[in-house]
């Protein structure tokens, strides 16, 4: 018999930019909190977002955090089943979605793996899931663990709230996010 994994708190982006995309999320939020060993902590405020890399309606995005015992391997499979179960699609990279489930941060662990990096690969590069997971953070103070993030002013490391504030705001100016 295997021991139970740990209840650690998992981030996950939300997103969807086909149909009613504000029911999806609600309803991916339902699912979040249906999963095994898991229980529903909160989500983001929503962030409208223009599709990446991609055409398209713009997105609506979110962060959902979760207490899990489920293994990140496990929370990632679990995520998938909810995007096929409403309806993603995987065409070609950066298309168009039903739902899109990112699992961004599992406690403090970093993996990298064929199938998950975590952090999530992408994270400093997206206003989308930065705001969103910003306002989360707030909400939960010293419950998040954010990685470092290398200081382009000082060359330094730093995980603060501050630095990842500044890039939040960098990136959504650049990015032309806002609030839903």
């Amino acid at each position: 018999m295997t021991e139970p994994c740990p209840a650690r708190l998992a981030c996950i982006g939300l997103g969807a930019n086909l149909g009613d995309a504000a029911a999806a999320l609600d309803v991916a939020c339902a699912a979040l909190a249906a999963l095994p060993g898991t229980q529903w902590v909160m989500a983001s405020g929503r962030w409208c977002s223009r599709p990446v890399a991609s055409s398209g309606p713009d997105y609506l995005n979110a962060v959902a955090c979760v207490r899990t015992r489920l293994s990140p391997e496990a929370l990632l499979e679990a995520l998938l089943a909810i995007e096929l179960a409403h309806g993603r699609e995987r065409p070609y990279r950066n298309a168009p979605r039903t739902l899109d489930l990112d699992l961004l941060l599992h406690g403090d662990l970093q993996r990298q793996t064929a199938r998950l990096t975590l952090p999530h690969p992408r994270l400093t590069e997206r206003a989308f899931v930065l705001l969103p997971l910003l306002q989360v953070c707030a909400a939960l103070p010293g419950q998040i663990v954010l990685p470092a993030l290398l200081s382009v002013d000082t060359g330094s490391l730093s995980g603060d709230l501050a630095a990842w504030s500044a890039l939040a705001r960098r990136l959504a100016a650049e990015q032309g996010i806002h609030p839903a």
